[in-house]
């Protein structure tokens, strides 16, 4: 499998994700995504130990094997990704060489299996997210893009929770340090309370300054990221310094203290100007000079996979730290260490929901005789990945209306500002396209209710609100029939420049509320009419009045409304919700153009 070092670094990981024989409910989440996505009758998450195999999300799975959730490593097909540190996908294992005699095939039944690696920040193959089918199976090249998808997912959960052990780690190593600096204790538990959810780099610059300015009192506090063999300066944008624009980045290899310190991996101090002028460069000299330091100490941020920076703290006298503050600062130096691992862990974590979310935003479809466009525009804090989405796609014909076309539009919003938002909502999305596509006769508010049933069914929890609609093209022209379910209203702008505020509604989308009555609301499109569907994050922020937004969003739509439907969404975002949301937006417009004598 590796060698026995490798091998027991492997198992240490495995170790720290927490992971083992028993159901965890973000692994439960991953196996149920690849089943229904994969249309698999069993799928797995499976982490792969000396002996035996764990099963921490599992559907489909029988018997004993259900009940123990693990089997022994000889009846692991996952053991050969874990092996190979590439995809297994076969058709009929029972026709491969190297897995036609594994148990697995005899007494779990496995035929096709498709199985992808799980990976920790290291490299290291801790398991496999697969799906197996029962009878022989060519997996599509689409299956397992999506399940690649949600193993790169899985692999960024398991990521997180393995830097959460190690800042849970070096909080417990501050503790101890606290013991013998008691002068600095305060200092030390600010830092394992606000740092610990610092969602960005920038975010731990800022917190950084705050925690240190009281207890150490210095005159400068600034840290540097490692970056491709380059230290790149964070700036504070409450506190900013020219000296962090002018000399933004530089090698490590540079003759600087912090670069040294890095290179070294141990604290580096400047006891005063002298010894600075002595053993570093020019531009060393004249960037302490700049920021006006007359002594200061850089400490090297080591975390778990290796460096990731920096720490930089000076004082505009003389200072030379004793032993207990030079043990406060290297607690606080780990601390800043782990947080800043975790946030970055967090935004690869960030980006893959964005991309998730991103995939099920498809480019909206060309309609004879109407005009479309959409926007997104995600919340302006890194951490709130929502679960805002549009969607748009044609109708086929329906028997008893041969001569009609139709378009199918929606736009949603589901709870939540995480991964698990983004995922339910590639799967409400999904469920109400099917719903929509089984029964094209049938009108909005049957989609919505046979959606909520089938969340119901599957105990999915997702709640939010929906407005769901068909524009349907008659010998009368286009009509608009929707169902809203306790979505913000659609705004109509008439070809004579007045709005109209569409609002009737049902409830909010709670499959929880059991069967809510879903009602549709008819009324025909004039040529020249533009519909405009929006979420939330558009007309509702704290201290403004959602009313009054609404009212705004009218008179907008109203003054602009003749631009181009893209450029017309760009100026609503702009003025509504301006560059820096604090929720995510999806914006949707329709237009019937204006008729050619008008």
């Amino acid at each position: 499998m590796s060698t026995n070092g490798t091998e027991d670094r492997r198992c240490e990981a495995l170790g720290q994700t927490g992971l083992s024989a028993r159901a965890d409910v973000n692994m439960e989440r991953f196996a149920g995504l690849v089943a229904r996505t994969l249309r698999a009758p069993v799928a797995l998450v499976s982490l792969v130990e000396h002996d035996r195999q764990v099963f921490p999300g599992a559907v489909g799975l029988t018997g004993p094997w259900a009940e123990h959730r693990q089997s022994p490593v000889t009846h692991s097909l996952c053991r050969h990704v874990v092996a190979d540190g590439k995809p297994l996908v076969l058709a009929d294992a029972r026709l491969d060489d190297r897995v036609s005699a594994t148990p697995a095939v005899a007494e779990l039944g496995v035929v096709a299996y498709a199985g992808m690696p799980l990976t920790d920040g290291d490299g290291h193959v801790l398991g496999s997210l697969c799906a197996i089918d029962t009878t022989p199976r060519r997996w599509s090249r689409a299956e397992l893009t999506d399940l690649a998808d949600l193993a790169a997912a899985c692999s960024s959960e398991l990521r997180l929770r393995l830097a959460s052990r190690a800042a849970e780690d070096a909080r417990a190593a501050a503790e101890a340090a606290r013991a013998t600096a008691q002068a600095n204790a305060a200092l030390l538990l600010r830092a394992s309370q606000e740092m610990a959810d610092a969602a960005s780099v920038q975010d731990v610059r800022q917190r950084l300054r705050h925690l240190v300015t009281g207890t150490l009192t210095p005159h400068y506090v600034g840290l540097s990221l490692l970056r491709d063999g380059r230290l790149i300066r964070v700036p504070d944008p409450d506190a900013p310094y020219e000296i962090e624009e002018a000399y933004g980045h530089y090698d490590i290899e540079a003759p600087y203290p912090s670069a040294r310190a890095l290179r070294d991996r141990r604290m580096i101090a400047i006891p005063d100007r002298e010894v600075l002028a002595a053993e570093y460069s020019a531009e060393a000299v004249a960037a302490f000079d700049s920021l006006g330091l007359a002594s200061a100490v850089c400490l090297p941020l080591v975390a778990s996979r290796g460096p990731v920076g920096v720490l930089m703290v000076g004082w505009d006298r003389h200072h030379q730290p004793d032993l207990v503050e030079q043990a406060t600062l290297n607690a606080l130096a780990s601390y800043t260490a782990h947080t800043m691992a975790r946030a970055l862990f967090l935004g690869e974590r960030i980006t893959v929901a964005r991309q998730l979310q991103s995939a099920m935003l498809t480019d909206l479809p060309a309609t004879p005789g109407l005009d479309s466009a959409a926007l997104y525009r995600p919340a302006a804090t890194d951490d709130m990945v929502g679960g805002d989405w549009y969607d748009s796609f044609p109708l086929p014909a329906v028997p008893d209306r041969p001569g009609e076309s139709s378009l199918a539009i929606t736009v949603g919003d589901i709870t939540g500002h995480d991964i698990r938002a983004a995922a339910l909502m590639g799967q409400v999305r999904s469920m109400l396209r099917q719903a929509v596509l089984d029964h094209p006769a049938l009108g909005p508010a049957a989609a919505l209710t046979a959606l909520e049933h089938a969340c119901l069914s599957l105990r999915l929890p997702a709640t939010g609100s929906i407005l769901h609609a068909r524009l349907a093209h008659g010998d009368s022209g286009w009509a608009l029939t929707w169902s809203n379910a306790g979505h913000p209203p659609p705004l109509l702008l008439l070809p004579d420049r007045r709005t109209l505020r569409l609002d009737q509604h049902d409830v909010l989308f709670y499959p929880g509320l059991g069967h809510p009555p879903r009602t549709d609301h008819r009324m025909d499109l004039a040529p020249g009419s533009t519909l405009l569907l929006y979420t939330d994050g558009l007309v509702d922020r704290p201290g403004r009045d959602v009313e009054r937004a609404i009212g705004t969003t009218r008179e907008l739509l109203a003054t602009h409304g003749d631009r181009p439907l893209s450029e017309l969404l760009e100026t609503l975002a702009d003025e509504l919700a301006g560059p820096k949301a604090d929720d995510d937006i999806a914006l949707l417009a329709v237009r019937v153009p204006p008729s050619p004598h008008d």
